[in-house]
């Protein structure tokens, strides 16, 4: 296996991205937000924020970040389920955070859905910090 990490390119790398968000499991919520239209947004302001890996050409993990100019952000890590356990998701962490970094970014923050406890696990080991917040959103 040879995973290779790029940039995600728009629009050529959109459809095989959402399907994988899609069939990620549990965790991954493909919104609204996530359509053609907000993500090419989303890429006007940080498209260096935004990861695959790929293994022969074909995507089989993503990763999108954002900074804006204080804090971080880190959107649907996914690896495709044949794929995981190979520390391709650990991979993409390494380079959005060294990415965010480079951006100036100081501290960062993700959400995991409170019953997904192999997330949890993950993003520990990552040395990431499970924090007692309570999150609100709203529908603009």
């Amino acid at each position: 296996m040879a995973v290779t990490l790029r940039t995600f390119a728009f629009p050529d790398d959109y459809a095989a991205v959402i399907e994988l968000w899609e069939n990620a499991g549990p965790g991954v919520h493909v919104h609204r937000s996530d359509s053609f239209d907000e993500i090419q947004k989303k890429l006007s302001r940080d498209p260096e924020l935004f990861l695959v890996a790929e293994d022969d050409g074909r995507i089989i993990g993503a990763v999108m970040g954002g900074f804006d100019g204080r804090r971080g952000m880190i959107y649907h890590l996914a690896v495709e389920t044949n794929y995981r356990g190979r520390g391709i998701g650990a991979l993409l962490m390494q380079e959005i955070e060294k990415s965010l970094k480079a951006a100036g970014c100081i501290r960062s923050y993700l959400f995991v859905t409170a019953d997904n406890q192999e997330v949890v696990d993950f993003y520990v080991g990552q040395g990431w910090e499970q924090m007692t917040i309570l999150p609100f959103g709203k529908n603009l």
